[in-house]
């Protein structure tokens, strides 16, 4: 596995961001005074209608199947953020990429799909919540990018590491055909 494998990073950073915004929205709902659950619950909206997003007790019907959604379209939007940030970004771009690819998220998400079809958030956060999700989403998307990168090299260097000791501590081979064994001694009699 190389560290500039698209699918690899946007799997990875997407499902970081996915779960910084998921914690980040649930933290500010319960902050809020409504439920953990009740942001990602709305999400499901996508399948169970209106009624989801009134939904405020943690359930698999609701929560599992929000998160989920959430989940892919995090990883969706992480392909575009990955395609930006590039192979080799350095830490500024790649901020620049999530930021950017947060806005766009947003802009996309609340003003040009159908409501059908928005994540639900608002329902249950203020704009400054919902302001600090896409932030968190973006700072998701850096941690797992960077992680990635990073992890995916220090692996590499690891595994390569004990290699190249055995390669330095292995005693010389030969080339050439073993010389053929000494005659036994004569006796002396």
């Amino acid at each position: 596995m190389r560290a500039t494998d698209l699918p690899v990073r946007a799997l990875m950073s997407g499902s970081v961001a996915s779960a910084l915004s998921t914690l980040t929205l649930s933290w500010l709902c319960h902050r809020d005074g409504g439920a953990l659950a009740s942001g990602t619950n709305a999400t499901s909206h996508w399948f169970w209608g209106e009624t989801a997003r009134y939904r405020d007790a943690p359930s698999l019907r609701h929560t599992l199947l929000g998160y989920a959604i959430h989940h892919a379209s995090s990883v969706f939007w992480a392909c575009g953020f990955e395609r930006l940030a590039g192979r080799r970004a350095r830490p500024a771009r790649i901020a620049a990429a999530a930021g950017l690819t947060a806005a766009l998220a947003y802009v996309v998400d609340y003003h040009v799909v159908p409501r059908r079809l928005t994540p639900g958030f608002e329902r249950h956060l203020p704009a400054s919540g919902m302001l600090a999700t896409y932030v968190a989403f973006a700072v998701g998307l850096c941690l797992g990018s960077r992680a990635c990168r990073r992890g995916v090299v220090k692996l590499a260097r690891r595994v390569a590491r004990p290699a190249r000791r055995a390669v330095r501590a292995a005693p010389a081979t030969r080339t050439t055909a073993p010389a053929a064994p000494a005659p036994p001694p004569r006796s002396r009699d």
